[in-house]
């Protein structure tokens, strides 16, 4: 949830205006959104690129695993989910919020990579691997603001 549906929530709530400090939360999210976006839209621009070099950093690591076998089904899978948590971690950029990967990308993940036979340290060094491309893809201060949104997802696999 955002900050402006957050405050806008918890004012509801309490019958009340929003408050100063709401308000100036509110305005720095807007004053910074011109910037999330540009990020977001390099990584957008960037999904095939940072995809393929992860998928490959990745199987470097990680040489006996099911997206690793020769399968050309697995191997698509695997890249076809990393996009997907590319994509989440986007969203999240643009709300300024990890709620999108929390609600979309983590609940049940665990149970359903355990269940497909996908060790889960294997999907976090993939995300891993996902970060580290998508990072080196930004200026060393944007690379350090996308940075805790991929440090979420890949602490929300490991719980």
């Amino acid at each position: 949830m955002s900050i402006v549906t957050q405050s806008i929530a918890a004012a509801d709530r309490e019958a009340r205006y929003l408050s100063l400090g709401e308000l100036q939360a509110i305005k720095d999210f807007f004053a910074t959104g011109q910037h999330r976006l540009q990020i977001a839209m390099i990584l957008t621009e960037k999904e095939s690129y940072i995809v393929d070099h992860a998928s490959l950093r990745f199987w470097e690591r990680c040489r006996v695993t099911p997206s690793n076998s020769g399968i050309p089904r697995f191997r698509a899978s695997c890249m076809r989910d990393q996009a997907w948590y590319l994509r989440l971690v986007t969203y999240a950029i643009v709300a300024d919020d990890v709620e999108p990967i929390r609600v979309i990308g983590t609940k049940g993940a665990r149970t359903m990579y355990d269940s497909l036979g996908v060790p889960i340290q294997n999907v976090i060094e993939c995300m891993r691997c996902l970060k580290e491309v998508s990072i080196d893809l930004l200026s060393i201060e944007d690379g350090q603001s996308v940075a805790p949104y991929f440090d979420y997802l890949i602490q929300g696999l490991q719980s």
